[in-house]
């Protein structure tokens, strides 16, 4: 590699690095901001504001809010398609979905700003992401479901419904996101600390895993 080659390689790699730095600063400010706003109460301007970088730069990465608020729920939901890799390998439901609680929980204590971007979006009727929910969730879902039936099936757990049971870990795991201010009121005013969450997680398990005779 001649000399020129080497140093355009080198620019190239750090315009990459920067462009991805950028990206990771934009959409953690909007995650923000999209909270806090909704997606209508949100401006290009307050997130770039709440990023530090002009507006200019936004619409340079993202051409439009819709575009922007869409990465940012497409994110989260990367995240959330990821915490379910547990169910793949698992050697049955006390690993499988312990694992997937253990994720969620961790999900919620740090993005809990992308958890309250979905749940007001899907509150609002999902204006937006409609899309997503009839495809990708869906998909998802009925891969999960599909998962959980076969356990029960085996005899590996109680015969619950497995739509419900996945229902139940969503809103117990990402009410530490979405109600984050509830439980700090109620914690003294305090974040909880790396032990109470570990015992938040400890006690979500043991409580599903008993109600579907996984624990006794």
């Amino acid at each position: 590699m001649n000399e020129n080659a080497r140093i355009s390689r080198i620019q190239k790699g750090k315009r990459t690095e920067i462009r991805r730095e950028n990206e990771r600063v934009i959409l953690e400010a909007a995650e923000k901001v999209f909270a806090e706003a909704g997606f209508g109460g949100a401006t290009m301007q307050l997130i770039a504001d709440m990023a530090g970088l002009p507006k200019a730069n936004l619409h340079y990465y993202f051409a439009t809010k819709e575009d922007l608020y869409r990465r940012v729920v497409q994110n989260i939901f990367e995240i959330w398609l990821h915490a379910a890799d547990s169910f793949d390998n698992a050697a049955g439901p006390a690993e499988g979905i312990g694992a997937y609680i253990e994720a969620k929980m961790e999900i919620s204590r740090r993005h809990p700003f992308g958890s309250k971007v979905w749940a007001s979006e899907v509150m609002h009727g999902a204006p937006v992401i409609q899309d997503y929910l009839e495809t990708t969730l869906r998909e998802w879902t009925d891969g999960r479901m599909a998962v959980i039936q076969r356990w029960i099936d085996a005899g590996l757990m109680a015969p619950v419904n497995p739509r419900q049971l996945l229902y139940m870990i969503w809103a117990t795991t990402q009410h530490y996101a979405d109600f984050g201010h509830q439980i700090e009121t109620l914690n003294a005013g305090k974040p909880l600390t790396d032990r109470q969450w570990r015992d938040a997680t400890e006690t979500v398990k043991s409580v599903i895993l008993r109600g579907i005779g996984v624990l006794v």
